[in-house]
């Protein structure tokens, strides 16, 4: 299976479904999520789905007149939805976790399960590597997608460990990147630590943190009163960014008052605790262990 989509039923009932309404799925992937939106929309309604990677069009419901798939990255979904003469929807998912087709695809060298080209890149058409960044940023910069990415608390010491190795030949496979950092992971936790390292990486190719904020501000102009925002994210980083945004209606947090102190926000928030799969959902599917989910309304 390309993917099996996480908190399936949770994430449609937080989006209440109108048939007859308008509704964005800005991670397409699998089409896990997306198709169980179809199902629950009448002959009115209509999806539009978006996915940057062109594996995902292999998965697109051709022949279905309510669905619509938009090859680009989310960050652009005010432009699409202008484009496409959308005044205003009713919904919106996310599902911001890298697919399990991205992990188990050798080739795309998201894993470090398997020696590849470090890629990284969700649109492999363009854009900067992986290889590209650990052989072109300093010390000093690389350090910082390590620790602020990949929150790692031997930041510096991983990239001048990458430097020192590249200054002998390119680091361009993901073995080359383990021979390189490994000797500086405890044995105990290294796993986690290659799992922060590679997230952190993948993150500054794909500027996910830019294109979620970029996201979550046009939900704002997009969305009508009403509407739903279901969210799912994997990483302390993404999830802190999610709940400032709901909290507050923008992404510092900052909250703003009104003159009786009253807290001004576009959001009614639907869950007031964080939903996370269950132990059942987390023992099928062990890469839902980090997800949260959160759902907002649009005042």
């Amino acid at each position: 299976m390309y993917h099996i989509p996480v908190l399936l039923h949770e994430c449609i009932e937080g989006l209440h479904i109108k048939p007859n309404g308008t509704y964005v799925d800005v991670t397409f992937g699998g089409g896990g999520h997306s198709g169980e939106i179809l199902r629950h929309l009448g002959p009115d309604g209509h999806l539009y789905s978006f996915d940057q990677d062109k594996d995902a069009e292999q998965n697109i419901f051709e022949g279905d007149e309510r669905f619509t798939f938009v090859r680009s990255n989310f960050r652009y979904l005010k432009n699409w939805m202008q484009y496409y003469g959308v005044e205003g929807i009713d919904g919106l998912i996310a599902d911001l976790g890298v697919s399990s087709h991205h992990f188990d695809t050798e080739e795309r060298g998201f894993s470090f399960r398997f020696d590849a080209p470090l890629d990284m890149r969700m649109n492999g058409r363009s854009g900067r590597t992986a290889a590209d960044i650990v052989n072109t940023y300093d010390s000093e910069k690389l350090a910082h997608v390590f620790r602020l990415y990949g929150e790692l608390r031997q930041a510096h010491r991983l990239a001048e460990a990458v430097v020192k190795a590249r200054a002998t030949r390119p680091v361009a496979t993901i073995n080359d990147l383990l021979d390189a950092v490994e000797r500086l992971l405890p044995r105990e936790r290294a796993k986690k630590d290659l799992a922060r390292l590679f997230q952190a990486l993948r993150i500054e190719v794909n500027h996910e943190m830019d294109a979620l904020e970029e996201l979550l501000e046009a939900t704002l102009h997009c969305l009508r009163p009403g509407g739903r925002l279901v969210v799912l994210t994997y990483h302390s980083l993404e999830d802190r960014m999610v709940k400032n945004f709901i909290r507050a209606g923008r992404i510092s947090g900052e909250v703003e008052e009104d003159f009786y102190g009253r807290r001004l926000t576009p959001w009614e928030t639907v869950n007031r605790k964080v939903i996370v799969p269950s132990p059942q959902e987390q023992a099928d599917n062990p890469r839902s262990r980090s997800a949260k989910l959160r759902i907002a309304e649009r005042r």
